[in-house]
């Protein structure tokens, strides 16, 4: 969603500023704080903050903390640095407990008006009074309460009068409504929790429908842009700011959610692949939490650049995992500066390259943007290649190294394999080989030509390394579809969890980079791009996260 571009929510806020409705736009970014951060977020992020500035209004930064069971300052901390660090400031920084007071004081006008009551039902009660979607709920026998019965109770649960979960406050709709969340839907409930904001001041804490509108209505937000799954709430969401008479009127708009193949958005469950181990924390580089994205290596630009390219619609669809990888792509070939790294090496000596010599070569720092210059690279008797790099009986087309066959060392000179080296095991631990003098690169020898070019590091200078290689943690390419009932009590999402999806190699790297920090990006010759851990590395290792490998099969 790019300045110029159009979508029906931009559509809307024209027609609404053009008549008048409106004289300012005002969205808000509103997360709970129960976890971190993922890409979809990033989707809400960047459709309020842009769509306000496109319209020259304002975007409010609010935490919906009505929850203190599963709310953190852990949480806060992470959601502000996280809109930070994808490009953008909010205007004002709100958070629902703030409005606890004046929320209350609306719940006590619903009891006033008749529209609320004090119920003794319990938590699965209430679930069987509900109905379905093909049968209509019963009423409550605590329904029709008086209002002064109502008041006194409600604030007696305030008072903490009474014990968590044994009275609840319900909106009076219709418990024979087709709409499942207008039959009495609760509003608030008894929690004696310590909240992270508001301390052990509140032992009964609003409900999510019924705290959202009204935090909207008392910022004054003109747009109230969220994902379809709340569009049965929006009823609700409109019932709740007219009965309580709140004096500004948000709309509600839905759009649908960002779903990516291999992925798990819900944050229930990337919580429990946190609680159980399955990853090393939130950020964990295969998870698709904000953070996590940025410890692997993406960069803002890129998770902007992807999420505009998604679109805004109503419509379900998960994205080809592949699509934001290509993204990461097209942003990191003009940045990343180019190198050699040797992930799971082989020895090689060239036997008549003079002992105790070595010399430097010259080498782009990334042949795409010339002005970035080059850099210098040491190259000596003993080398390490890639193990993948030679076969000793290779099948046809192979054109890298084997038995008497001759590649090109990127940067350096052509080698020939003279000699295979193998311990008590059979395994090739060295190879022995030749070089041709003449051949060096940028010299402008054409005497021969090679089909091969492998890439390598000077063994006396080499800056040992850690490489982490992902895969998808999930195995299901659409986990967030609906799912059969058969299938849903068949498997968990922690059946399609991917015990493969990393792997960890020792390796090295060229000299020059031995003053890598975290967050360095770099493109490692054949191997992909990678990202400088900055939680795992030290001075004297660095730890290397692949963000994606150099090619796509995705097309735009």
């Amino acid at each position: 969603m790019e300045n110029n571009s159009s979508n029906f929510i931009k559509s809307i806020i024209k027609e609404d500023l053009e008549n008048g409705k409106h004289s300012t736009v005002i969205t808000r970014f509103p997360p709970e704080p129960n976890g971190y951060l993922h890409i979809g977020h990033a989707k809400s992020i960047l459709i309020n903050f842009e769509l306000a500035d496109d319209f020259g209004g304002r975007t409010n930064l609010r935490f919906d903390d009505t929850n203190p069971l599963k709310e953190d300052q852990e949480y806060v901390d992470s959601i502000k640095e996280d809109v930070k660090w994808l490009g953008y400031e909010w205007d004002e920084l709100h958070f629902a407990s703030n409005y606890f007071e004046e929320m209350y004081s609306r719940a006590v006008l619903l009891i006033k008006k008749g529209k609320a009551y004090v119920d003794d039902l319990t938590a699965d009660e209430i679930r069987e009074y509900r109905g379905t979607l093909t049968q209509p709920g019963k009423e409550s026998p605590y329904r029709n309460r008086s209002a002064e019965e109502n008041l006194e109770l409600f604030d007696k649960m305030r008072k903490g009068e009474f014990e968590t979960g044994s009275k609840v406050l319900r909106a009076k709709i219709d418990m024979t409504s087709p709409n499942l969340n207008l039959r009495d839907p609760v509003i608030y409930r008894v929690s004696h929790a310590t909240h992270h904001n508001t301390g052990d001041t509140w032992c009964i804490y609003p409900m999510y429908d019924f705290a959202h509108p009204l935090e909207d209505a008392i910022e004054g937000v003109t747009h109230s842009i969220c994902t379809t799954e709340f569009e049965d709430h929006r009823p609700l969401y409109n019932w709740v700011v007219e009965e309580c008479e709140m004096e500004s009127k948000p709309q509600q708009i839905e759009f649908g959610r960002l779903n990516i193949t291999n992925t798990v958005m819900s944050k229930r469950k990337l919580k429990q692949l946190v609680d159980e181990g399955f990853v090393d924390g939130w950020d964990d580089p295969r998870m698709p939490t904000v953070s996590g994205l940025r410890r692997k290596g993406y960069t803002s630009d890129a998770i902007r650049n992807f999420v505009r390219e998604t679109g805004v619609s109503k419509g379900y669809g998960a994205v080809d995992e592949a699509m934001l990888e290509h993204f990461a792509r097209e942003d990191l070939k003009l940045k990343a500066p180019r190198t050699m790294g040797v992930l799971k090496p082989l020895k090689v000596v060239i036997t008549n390259y003079p002992e105790g010599e070595s010399e430097m070569l010259d080498a782009e720092i990334n042949p795409e943007v010339p002005e970035m210059g080059s850099r210098q690279i040491p190259f000596g008797r003993e080398i390490y290649i890639e193990q993948d790099d030679f076969m000793e009986d290779p099948p046809k087309k192979y054109f890298r190294l084997f038995p008497g066959n001759e590649v090109r060392l990127k940067h350096a000179y052509f080698i020939k394999c003279e000699e295979v080296i193998k311990d008590e095991n059979g395994n090739v631990v060295e190879l022995h080989c030749t070089y041709d003098p003449e051949t060096k690169s940028g010299s402008g020898f054409t005497g021969r030509k090679v089909k091969g070019t492998i890439h390598w590091v000077d063994a006396a200078n080499a800056v040992p390394a850690e490489f982490r290689l992902y895969q998808p943690l999930i195995l299901d390419a659409d986990l967030e579809a609906e799912k059969s009932e058969e299938e849903a009590e068949e498997k968990t999402f922690l059946d399609y969890v991917n015990e493969h999806s990393l792997e960890v190699v020792q390796g090295f790297v060229e000299p020059n980079m031995k003053d890598v920090k975290g967050q360095d990006k770099f493109q490692f010759f054949r191997h992909g791009y990678f990202n400088v851990d900055p939680k795992n590395s030290t001075p004297e290792k660095s730890v290397y996260n692949r963000i994606v490998s150099l090619k796509s099969s995705f097309k735009l």
